[in-house]
């Protein structure tokens, strides 16, 4: 027989789609995810965003909890870039330098952003992000898929992730940049479901998935949670702490990773 049913020959079709499927996989995963944004109408941006729940002042600076808490994206970031330059990854080392140095930036972008919420500032606030993000997607492939992805992707992805920006800024469409934002967070548990990683400790991973996940949640219920807190804290502060925490965790895996055993 051409072939033993469950272990088709190497060199059949059947061969390859059973030694790639995970590839294969994660590629349609992405794939789909860009036909399925590009298929429904463009995204505008909703201008009701700017009017965030908490605009209290501070001396001369406006909307002050919201601006001073991207010290957090700033501190860790700035921690997280130290690490990876005093102690080079083994693989993607460029990749993890980049996520941090995006999250050092945001910090600025966002401050500046909250200043004036609108959509001129709102650019230099999602600018760094896409850098972050793109740095974090190119990492995780490289170290989960194909060690030398990096070399490959991280250029093109970090400059894909910023055209998603400059993009919306001149069409006003979001498609792009949701894209862009969604695909590190479905790469998150695909890879780790699907490929076995060079290190341990990919729990932490996970952790900072769910950490940003939440900080989406109480961003939506910005209003809510200011009123539901007395006008203590906005949901929107409290998404800046919890994306903060989401990159803490990543800087934890790091930190705290050792080569897996084979």
């Amino acid at each position: 027989m051409a072939m033993v049913l469950g272990n088709p020959r190497r060199g059949t079709v059947g061969g390859r789609i059973m030694k790639y499927w995970r590839y294969y996989l994660l590629i349609s995963v992405l794939i789909l995810l860009i036909v399925f944004f590009f298929l429904m109408d463009p995204l505008k941006q909703n201008l009701l965003y700017h009017n965030f729940a908490d605009d209290r002042s501070f001396g001369i600076i406006p909307s002050f909890m919201d601006v001073t808490s991207n010290i957090f994206f700033l501190l860790i970031g700035l921690l997280g870039l130290k690490h990876c330059c005093y102690h080079r990854q083994a693989i993607a080392p460029w990749s993890w330098r980049i996520m941090f140095l995006g999250v050092s930036l945001v910090s600025i972008g966002s401050a500046y952003y909250h200043l004036t919420p609108n959509n001129s500032t709102l650019v230099w606030d999602r600018l760094p992000m896409t850098i972050a993000f793109m740095g974090l997607f190119v990492a995780l492939l490289t170290e989960f898929v194909y060690s030398k992805l990096e070399k490959i992707l991280l250029l093109p992805a970090i400059l894909i992730g910023m055209a998603s920006v400059v993009w919306w800024a001149f069409t006003d469409d979001l498609r792009f940049y949701f894209w862009i934002q969604l695909a590190p967070l479905i790469t998150i548990p695909l890879v780790v479901i699907l490929f076995k990683g060079p290190y341990d400790g990919q729990r932490f991973l996970i952790y900072g998935l769910l950490s940003y996940v939440l900080a989406k949640v109480v961003e939506m219920a910005d209003k809510s949670i200011y009123s539901y807190t007395h006008h203590l804290v906005s949901g929107h502060t409290i998404k800046h702490l919890l994306a903060a925490v989401a990159i803490y965790c990543i800087y934890l895996m790091l930190k705290k990773r050792k080569a897996a055993c084979l």
